[in-house]
């Protein structure tokens, strides 16, 4: 798969063409891990000024280690611990424009200064989350707020593993 990145006029166009490419790999494999690790080489190939993108999925009311691009993470966060944990116990994105002042963060990358979690549903229950981690402050706003929502959509509605 040979995935080039164009240059976009909008964070809008950025975010829908990855839509596009999630449901093109979703759709050329039924296996989850497979799936998910080319999504996060895909956010971590289109996002700028990242340095940690993956998943945390729900297992036994905890989130493991999922997929991911970056230094290596914490294996298991108990729900509502660190910024992901939060996400999946208030059922809703979470964005940290500074993680330092933050008193709940989990540092799995030091050098990590913003990040933004997005909670993936499924049938109103949630199978994990996206995290994204920058390692510049206030990195994310509201249009990646809508736009990692779009691409959360796009993998529950694949997500027929």
């Amino acid at each position: 798969m040979d995935i080039t990145v164009s240059e976009f006029h909008t964070k809008e166009e950025m975010y829908a063409q990855m839509a596009q490419h999630i449901t093109n790999i979703c759709n050329e494999t039924n296996d989850l891990y497979a799936a998910l690790s080319n999504v996060s080489a895909l956010l971590n190939l289109y996002l700028d000024n990242v340095n940690w993108t993956g998943f945390y999925l729900c297992k036994n009311d905890a989130l493991v280690l999922g997929p991911f691009q970056g230094k290596p993470a914490v294996a298991h966060i108990r729900i509502g611990d660190g910024v992901c944990g939060t996400a999946v116990r208030e059922r809703k994105q979470q964005r940290v424009d500074d993680v330092h002042r933050c008193c709940n963060h989990i540092a799995c990358d030091l050098s990590s200064s913003s990040e933004i979690v997005t909670p993936i549903f499924i049938k109103d229950k949630i199978f994990g989350v996206i995290d994204i981690d920058s390692p510049i402050p206030a990195r994310f706003d509201e249009k990646d707020e809508a736009g990692m929502q779009l691409l959360a959509e796009t993998i529950a509605a694949h997500l027929t593993f």
